[in-house]
Order: structure tokens, then C-alpha cells, then sequence
């Protein structure tokens, strides 16, 4: 065995445990190897969050023909729809891994889709992974437990029941699929793979939380026994990885127990189980950087349980992981100027932009979250807007054929002019667009005002004169050419 005895150029050093003579392997992942296998395995098919169901069905089903993988078909959903189950490896240590049980989480779902094609292949100078895995390790992959929800982009299921809350009643069938494969694999560890909202802040700073992570209790004590105790080693081997790409942007998820919770079922099924949550990373609207981290965590994980090199982590460095905060937002404006009623007063505003799914894409619609002092709150994009005035806008005078007829250069102009509307006489059959306007065919938007829950649509200016807009919830500075891209909508 000595082709996996040293992992590639890993530093592997066992050492006797104090005391009772169990040997503790130290081991030093070698991150840029991991990062290289990503880029090398990317799964090339997937770029965008929104795949279906039939984007990556071909993706398991060609693995059929391999001699890699066992590939099982545990069952269908509610709406006829195959769900499958990947075995690799034949060893004694059963790893149980499940993503997409909410269809709108698909991180996870993109990163195992790559670890699939590193597992399948060979001759890279990383056999010696794949045989260490082979050799003492049986994973069991369910990707995408829901695709009813998937190919919607909703949480729940086709029952509208979520799946995250059915461990006990069993009463969804992709539910009790999932139910049945742990009792049939009985496995010694598992990963209960999701997305949260990219709202999520370290505590006390406008950090992300990039990705949080759990070792879930197992009764409503929170006690930490041997099995709840092993998956906190292995988060905390997971942290330590994180804190090399995301400084500071690593936190727990919130630990109360959840007796319909299947994270904490599996914890107390006797599975070391460990919850990842694919947060948010400024830049990284589709999660792509967000899913190359999952698959260096959950490959690096898998070479820590077959090693059992995680009990050189203490549950100690997972404990001193903060719990997120829920204080960012979109964008974040200070002492913005307002008047009403002649009463002139400076507030903070927050502003989120809410995805809608059309088809595979997106468009948003933004909402004023909160009004007032918001000191200890945070965003994506942040402004002083000390100075300057909250300001409707105008809609153009003009009714446009189509909104093909407004290039980006000349909605700037009309933003810097105070319009931020434009009417269109046709509706396109593909509504999206990219231009930093308002565009409705018949119905104007309302006229903005400062106040909670109210369209983000509006101007700072100084003097009476625009320097900033916010449309649809994009800040943009009018002194510039922006670089976002727009996610807006013809209404």
C-alpha cells in the first residue's frame, strides 16, 4: 500500500496519543493541489445556479457504463423524477453525502458534480487520493434530493413540505428515500449539504459568512458525545481550510436542536454529521468561487475520515467559531438627507434585492429592508451619503418601441438628467434586461419615498443635482461607467 501511504507532497506524521497509545496522524493539506483538481475537474455543463434536473441526470447516468461508481436509482419524486444514489469505494469507514433537499440550494449539488469527474479519473499524480478513498473509505452520493424543487428554484418539494423538516414523519417520499438509504448504509459519518441567504454576517463586522458550518446537536441539550464530538474535529478541519481563502468569513450555524431536522437525526443515528452552508461572497452572484471551496472542503474532508487524521483537531477551535449574524444587506446607505412634511432628518437605509427565477435565469426586485439608525449594520455596497438629498426620479417623456432602442451610454445620460423610467410600446417576449432603467410597457412605477418596504427606485443629489441612482437596488455612481450587471425586468 505504499502508493497511498504518503498522500502526494502532504506532510503525514503519526504520533502516539498521550496516554492511551492511539496513534494521531498530523496532517498539512497541500490546498493548492486541491484548488488545481478543481480547476482541472470543473464540471464544464454547469455555470449557472439554476440547472435542472435533466442538466445533470446525463451526468449520472453516463457513469453507469464506468467500472467508479455504483449507481443506484433509490427512488422518484413526487413528480416522477429519478433520484440517484453514487457509491464510490469499498472500505469499512460509510460517508453519507446529500445535497439539493431545498431545490433552491444548488451549491453543493455543482461542487459533487465535480468531484464526481476528479474520482473518475486517473494519471495525474493524484491516484494515490482516489486509492486512499477506494481503499478505506464507501461514500454515497445523493445529489439533488429534491428536483421537484430544483427545477423550479423553490425550497420545498412538490408536496410543499420541507424536506429538512421530515426526518421524523417521513412523510415525503423524497423524504423516506433518504430515510431508507441511511438505515440500508448505516453510515459512520454524513454531510448535509445546503445553501443559506447571503445575508449572513460575522458578528460585529460586514464580513460575509461565506460558508457556516454545524455539527448539529443530537438532543435539545446540545451534549457533545463521541459521534457529535468527531463531527466538530472534522468542521474544524474544515475552518482551518476555509480561513486560507475566506479570512473571517467562516461561522456557525445556529445549533438548536431540530427534532425534525435531519442533520440532527443523522447525529443521532450514530453519524458523525456535519452541516455546510454555502453563503454569500461579494462578486459571486452565481456561487462559482463559493462551489470550488465546497469541493476542496468535502474532498479534503473525505481524506481526513479515511486517515482519521480530524482527531488532531480540537472541539475547542470549532467552539470558538462565532455564530452568524443576520445585519447585511445589499446596499447600505448612512445619513441619508430626507424631508417630509417640512421636517428635515438624516436616516440609514438598507436595501435587498429579491431573485425571481425565469427559467434558467434571474431578474430582481428590491425593497427598502430598514429605515433609521443602523449603525451596527452592514452591506455588500456601502455609502456616506452625508451631504446628500433623497430625490424622486422622473419618468422620460419619451415612449420607446422597445428597450433595445436605450444603449447603457445613453441610460446614464437619462439618469444623470433625473429620469429613471422609460416606457416601452411592445412587451419582448424575453423580458430581462440589463440597462440600469425602470422599464415598464403600461403600468408606471410608483414614485419613490424613503420609507420601509418601498420600490428601491430614487437619486442622491446635491444641490437638486443627481450623483448617485438606485434602481431596482443598484447603487451607481453617476460619475462613472458601471460594471454590474443588471438583473432587471420590463413590467
Amino acid at each position: 500500500m505504499k502508493h497511498f501511504a504518503y498522500l502526494f507532497s502532504l506532510l503525514l506524521v503519526s504520533a502516539a496519543c498521550q496516554g492511551n497509545g492511539q496513534r494521531r496522524i498530523t496532517y498539512l493539506p497541500d490546498t493548492a493541489m486541491l484548488a488545481n483538481a478543481f480547476e482541472t475537474y470543473r464540471e464544464p455543463t454547469i455555470t449557472h445556479r439554476r440547472f435542472k434536473h435533466a442538466d445533470i441526470e446525463p451526468l449520472i447516468l453516463k457513469r453507469k457504463a464506468g467500472q467508479v461508481f455504483e449507481v443506484t436509482q433509490l427512488g422518484i419524486s413526487v413528480l416522477k423524477k429519478s433520484i440517484y444514489q453514487l457509491k464510490y469505494g469499498s472500505g469499512p469507514k460509510k460517508v453519507m453525502l446529500w445535497s439539493q433537499m431545498h431545490g433552491n440550494e444548488p451549491t453543493a449539488t455543482m461542487a459533487l458534480m465535480d468531484l464526481f469527474n476528479f474520482l473518475e479519473a486517473g494519471g495525474d499524480g493524484m491516484d494515490s487520493i482516489r486509492q486512499l478513498l477506494k481503499i478505506q473509505t464507501s461514500l454515497y452520493f445523493i445529489p439533488m434530493l429534491n428536483p421537484d424543487g430544483a427545477d423550479v428554484y423553490t425550497r420545498r418539494n412538490a408536496m410543499d413540505v420541507d424536506l429538512n423538516r421530515d426526518a421524523r414523519a417521513g412523510a415525503t417520499v423524497e423524504g423516506r428515500l433518504l430515510i431508507n438509504a441511511a438505515k440500508t448504509v448505516q453510515p459512520q459519518y454524513g454531510f448535509n449539504l445546503h445553501d443559506m441567504n447571503i445575508y449572513y454576517n460575522v458578528p460585529s463586522t460586514s464580513t460575509p459568512v461565506t460558508v457556516a458550518l454545524l455539527a448539529p446537536a443530537y438532543n435539545a441539550e446540545r451534549d457533545i458525545n463521541e459521534v457529535r464530538g468527531n463531527a466538530m474535529k472534522i468542521a474544524a478541519g474544515i475552518n482551518r481550510i476555509l480561513q486560507g481563502y475566506v479570512p473571517g468569513g467562516v461561522a456557525k450555524y445556529d445549533d438548536t436542536y431540530t427534532p425534525r431536522g435531519f442533520g440532527d437525526n443523522f447525529q443521532g443515528w450514530g453519524a458523525s454529521t456535519v452541516l455546510i452552508e454555502s453563503g454569500g461572497y461579494k462578486g459571486d452572484p452565481e456561487k462559482q468561487f463559493i462551489r470550488k471551496l465546497n469541493f476542496i472542503i468535502i474532498l479534503n474532508a473525505l481524506i481526513e475520515i479515511a486517515q482519521e487524521s480530524y482527531h488532531q483537531y480540537d472541539i475547542d477551535e470549532y467552539e470558538a467559531l462565532p455564530f452568524s449574524d443576520s445585519k447585511l444587506s445589499d446596499v447600505l446607505l448612512r445619513n441619508v438627507g430626507a424631508s417630509r412634511d417640512s421636517v428635515d432628518y438624516k436616516i440609514d437605509l438598507s436595501i435587498n434585492r429579491d431573485e425571481q427565477t425565469e427559467e434558467n435565469d434571474y431578474y430582481v426586485r428590491s425593497h427598502i429592508t430598514d429605515v433609521g439608525d443602523l449603525k451596527e449594520n452592514y452591506g455588500y455596497t456601502e455609502l456616506d451619503a452625508d451631504g446628500y438629498h433623497f430625490m424622486q426620479g422622473k419618468i422620460h417623456p419619451k415612449v420607446f418601441g422597445d428597450v433595445g432602442e436605450v444603449s447603457l451610454a445613453r441610460a446614464l445620460d437619462y439618469l444623470r438628467q433625473g429620469y429613471y423610467a422609460i416606457q416601452v410600446q411592445q412587451l419582448p417576449d424575453q423580458r430581462l434586461h440589463g440597462l440600469p432603467l425602470v422599464v415598464f410597457h403600461q403600468r408606471p412605477p410608483t414614485p419613490a419615498s424613503p420609507n420601509l418596504g418601498r420600490d428601491a427606485n430614487f437619486f442622491l443629489a446635491r444641490n437638486g443635482v443627481p450623483a448617485y441612482a438606485v434602481i431596482n437596488g443598484y447603487l451607481i455612481d453617476l460619475a462613472t461607467t458601471p460594471r454590474e450587471e443588471f438583473k432587471n425586468y420590463v413590467w
